[in-house]
């Protein structure tokens, strides 16, 4: 169980100034008006497609990967709205962490609380399928203001990041814990709790299996959905945090409980969940981070899926 720590004085330590004044600057960006935030971050990320050239490269990969029917102008349009969604992943961080709820709650349009309440009342754990869109630090700050819960996460490596990170994410979740604290995760659902939970990035070969999401047909998936519905029997529900064109806003998606979810084994479940991660990321597709190399691991004596570009540290 992870909450937030007093501040340490080791924070004000002359490495991490470059930090604080990184996120000095953002706290200050984010007052701004929202449509001006949208209009500096989807032209921050138009521009940052000139810079981060090898991202540039995996998410031309990835949509390749994916949509081997897509044409080059329908793939060169994806990618130039996916990096206007990078701009504003950055502005949307900011947001989730120092906007007050009133202010976020302004700005979304909520559909399908009630797939939320109907299983609170019967005391059922619920995993939330939430899965790596770039308006994920938001959707997860408006979905806890709700539905308080359990966030899961990676902990960062600079400690002042983190810190700032777990202390954002604690404005609407109860307690964080550790992706890998599987046992903290079922008794957190045999109490009943909610649990933000994302499957859908390559967590290395450890605990995955290999089925087919999109059109690759053996991508690393983690197991760790079959083990949590195993032995805490939640009900699982996908949501959708999705941002609207032209500074409208967003919409928070809140999709009815999974009622049929497939445990006869770990590649069935998978298999599964790969199906519905594919729906949930097609309600906005320009909007997923496909800068992460989702393919990196491949069974044995297959070939790299990204040449080169496998040197890249996601």
């Amino acid at each position: 169980m992870i909450k937030v720590t007093p501040f340490k004085i080791s924070y004000l330590h002359p490495q991490y100034w470059l930090t604080w004044l990184g996120i000095g600057l953002l706290y200050l960006l984010v007052l701004l008006p929202y449509p001006v935030i949208y209009w500096l971050g989807t032209r921050l990320g138009r521009l940052a497609k000139y810079f981060l050239k090898k991202r540039l490269q995996i998410a031309e990969r990835n949509l390749e990967l994916c949509f081997p029917a897509m044409s080059a102008q329908q793939r060169q349009q994806m990618i130039d709205k996916n990096f206007e969604s990078v701009g504003m992943g950055l502005f949307e961080t900011g947001m989730a962490w120092f906007w007050s709820d009133k202010r976020i709650q302004h700005w979304f349009t909520i559909k399908g609380q009630n797939n939320i309440e109907k299983i609170q009342q019967t005391g059922q754990g619920i995993i939330v399928v939430g899965i790596h869109f770039l308006t994920l630090e938001l959707g997860a700050r408006i979905f806890g203001i709700l539905n308080p819960g359990i966030g899961v996460y990676r902990p960062n490596d600079n400690p002042v990041m983190d810190w700032l990170q777990t202390r954002g994410r604690l404005r609407s979740n109860k307690f964080m814990l550790d992706r890998k604290d599987i046992k903290g995760m079922i008794r957190s659902l045999k109490h009943g709790e909610i649990l933000w939970y994302a499957p859908d990035h390559d967590y290395g070969p450890r605990k995955s299996v290999f089925v087919p999401f999109f059109a690759v047909k053996h991508t690393a998936t983690t197991i760790g959905t079959h083990i949590l519905a195993k032995l805490a029997d939640p009900a699982i529900i996908p949501f959708t945090p999705r941002r609207l064109a032209n500074a409208k806003g967003y919409e928070l998606l809140i999709q009815p409980a999974i009622t049929h979810l497939p445990q006869q084994d770990e590649i069935s479940t998978a298999a599964f969940m790969n199906k519905l991660i594919e729906k949930q990321i097609m309600q906005a597709p320009e909007q997923y981070m496909w800068l992460h190399r989702r393919f990196k691991t491949r069974p044995k004596d297959m070939p790299s899926l990204y040449g080169e570009l496998d040197n890249i540290h996601d």
